[in-house]
């Protein structure tokens, strides 16, 4: 299996601080595999919602989760201060690859990272749009640059 290399905290122009709490810890003493799919969610919605392009109770068009993946290089652990970066791999038609990185509090190289993939569908028929609305890739556009394709 081909891991990517880890990508530096400069490759993400956006960052969100996240505090771990004592229940992201598992039996092991780490935070949890599934806890790290909370940050990226937790980040991207953050960055929608701020941005005003989401409007996950009356918006036209929704995005819903077709595919995530992660890549663990070092653990996280409660009490971990954590900086999740965020970028856009691609930008499609009806949907965005965005790529996070989950940075413990000071350091340059991620704990994890990995990839998060919104369809943007009718709200009503669940169909795909057509096109990303306008003020949504205007949002995107400072996220978008040379991101690689992890």
């Amino acid at each position: 299996m081909n891991r990517p290399a880890p990508a530096a905290r400069t490759a993400y122009p956006h960052f969100l601080p996240i505090t771990t709490r004592w229940m992201d810890n598992d039996v092991y003493g780490h935070v949890n595999n599934v806890v790290y799919y909370s940050y990226f969610d937790t980040v991207v919605n953050e960055y929608l919602i701020r941005s005003r392009v989401l409007d996950f109770e009356h918006g036209a068009t929704i995005g819903l989760v077709v595919e995530t993946q992660c890549n663990y290089f070092t653990p996280l652990a409660f009490p971990d201060r954590v900086d999740a970066g965020l970028r856009i791999a691609r930008l499609g038609a009806s949907s965005v690859r965005y790529q996070v990185g989950l940075f413990r509090e000071g350091e340059d190289a991620p704990a994890a990272q990995g990839h998060f993939v919104h369809v943007y569908v009718d709200r009503v028929t669940r169909r795909p749009v057509s096109s990303l609305p306008r003020e949504l890739r205007a949002a995107l556009a400072p996220l978008c640059g040379a991101s690689q394709e992890d």
